[in-house]
């Protein structure tokens, strides 16, 4: 087997399937969950992309009541990567979990930190980048799909951190979640606000910024408008040179497949990445979360000049 360019390390919110980072040489640390205020454990375990529980019977228990709350990888998960990929005498790329919602990103600094102290002189010369993707869930998953064919197209290590290091400002991402009440639950939004807009049927629509940020993007009267919104926005803005879609759900393929087909009727193709809504992002907006993300223009020159200057500003 001919050696990679560089070992590559993701999480697991990135959603990518086990068989693929399996065929692929791709290391992946995990998330956790679990139901703190259940005495018998509740809804917990490691986000292993279900492979040990299916998506639907968490999603499930999410809709019967359940409010799991998640963790990062430990310091030994990340020690214990970082320590075989330098051992491994091959350049490494971590595509650390959006740290605009995480100290995943922090965590690792750390860690890495401890590690090239442990081994001297090998660690501190050793060729290691953590990449702040500033990216969730469906987004991610599109970035780590990429990143995968960038190296394997010849991307060194140093040349794939800086390539992901500016791909998520070309990352277009809107999601729509069913039900505000695991948002509330989360703190990202007052209660108040959960019980109105359930009762108003209206299906918030969000996205991600500039810093990894969640942020409001609009409403929409119900699934159907909000989907329409999703293809729309897809349609509106991807780039022309490429038809990639990743379209992520949380438990709801039947919603997934309708955007998809709005998608198809809109531009005549699409290739489309299709992901389950992990449990790491699943505990924080619930079940029948559906997204769409893509690659698009320059998401800072949308900005407002303002915040294009303290965009520059912040990336110096």
């Amino acid at each position: 087997m001919t050696q990679r360019q560089c070992n590559l390390i993701i999480d697991s919110p990135a959603e990518l399937p086990k068989s693929f980072c399996d065929a692929n040489d791709v290391t992946v640390l995990h998330f956790s969950y679990t139901e703190a205020d259940d005495p018998e454990g509740g809804l917990s375990g490691v986000d292993d992309m279900f492979e040990s529980r299916s998506a639907h019977d968490f999603y499930e228990a999410m809709r019967k009541g359940a409010q799991p709350m998640t963790s990062q990888p430990s310091q030994l998960e990340f020690e214990t990567a970082f320590r075989a990929a330098i051992e491994s005498g091959v350049p490494t790329v971590y595509l650390a979990f959006d740290s605009g919602i995480s100290g995943c990103y922090e965590g690792a600094l750390t860690a890495l930190e401890r590690v090239r102290e442990d081994l001297g002189k090998k660690g501190r010369h050793a060729e290691f980048y953590i990449v702040d993707t500033k990216l969730p869930s469906t987004p991610l998953n599109l970035l780590a799909w990429e990143a995968v064919r960038q190296r394997d197209n010849g991307l060194t290590a140093k040349q794939l951190a800086d390539w992901a290091s500016e791909a998520h400002f070309f990352i277009h991402t809107l999601f729509m979640v069913d039900d505000l009440k695991a948002l509330a639950h989360g703190g990202r939004i007052p209660s108040g606000v959960a019980s109105i807009g359930t009762a108003l049927n209206i299906k918030p629509l969000l996205s991600v910024d500039l810093d990894g940020k969640l942020t409001f993007a609009g409403v929409a009267r119900g699934r159907k408008k909000g989907l329409r919104r999703l293809a729309e926005n897809y349609l509106k803005h991807h780039d022309p040179s490429t038809f990639m879609v990743a379209i992520g759900n949380a438990d709801c393929q039947h919603d997934a497949r309708t955007l998809q087909d709005l998608i198809e009727k809109g531009c005549g193709e699409a290739l489309v990445l299709e992901s389950n809504i992990g449990p790491t992002i699943g505990s924080h907006v619930g079940p029948a979360m559906v997204s769409c993300c893509f690659w698009g223009d320059d998401r800072r020159e949308n900005l407002p000049v303002p915040d294009q200057i303290a965009s520059g500003v912040k990336s110096k």
